[in-house]
């Protein structure tokens, strides 16, 4: 054993309840997004190929339905994730995230309002 003793580097690990809250907030949103994408493909292959009591097409609305939800599924963890890590840089974080989610949607949108045109 080392006579030297390793000094022990003094970290602020307390999370404030604030932060736990808007983390987890961050992560119920998207499981939110997940179960919305999980739940709307399970009922399509339910009720489209199973069952076959309905045929539903692949559109330009459904096709960016699919897309919008699942990359806002990972938007958000990836969020939660980089919040979880950096706890010091929250605030940029959250407005990049709100930026580019603002970003997104407005692309979403008009990608298929000119694909219906």
């Amino acid at each position: 054993m080392s006579k030297i003793r390793k000094k022990r580097i003094d970290r602020v690990s307390e999370i404030s309840k604030l932060d736990l809250k808007f983390q987890k907030i961050i992560q119920f949103s998207g499981w939110f997004f997940l179960l919305i994408l999980g739940g709307f493909m399970g009922i399509w292959i339910l009720f489209d190929y199973i069952l076959s009591l309905i045929q539903i097409e692949l559109t330009a609305m459904t096709y960016a339905f699919i897309i919008f939800i699942g990359t806002n599924s990972a938007v958000s963890f990836a969020f939660a994730a980089k919040l979880k890590e950096n706890k010091e840089n929250k605030q940029k974080f959250f407005q990049d995230w709100i930026v580019g989610e603002f970003l997104f949607c407005l692309f979403a949108i008009f990608a298929v309002a000119v694909y219906q045109w």
